[in-house]
């Protein structure tokens, strides 16, 4: 698929970026090849293949799953950069 000078102005005008007239066959042409690219890719035979997470085989760690007693304020706040009577201390955001 042959991507126009039309829509590679406006894919760069949707990105946000500034893209000079003189660069714009340049650009069409590289998204063009991304295209094809992807086309090419998507002829891959992947009927068969499971999902997966990562290209290496792992398994998430897993805890326990157990009621506490939810006793643990000290703890969870001595982490925090600021507390304050038991609580978090955040910085006031709205006026």
């Amino acid at each position: 698929m042959a991507i126009s000078l039309e829509d590679a102005r406006h894919a760069a005008r949707l990105a946000r970026i500034r893209v000079e007239d003189h660069q714009l066959p340049a650009l069409a042409e590289e998204l063009s090849a991304i295209i094809g690219f992807m086309e090419r890719i998507s002829e891959a035979p992947v009927d068969h293949v499971e999902p997966m997470t990562s290209v290496t085989p792992m398994k998430l760690k897993l805890r326990a799953d157990r009621v506490t007693s939810g006793k643990c304020r000290d703890d969870v706040l001595a982490n925090a950069p600021d507390a304050r009577d038991g609580f978090f201390v955040v910085p006031k955001v709205v006026e």
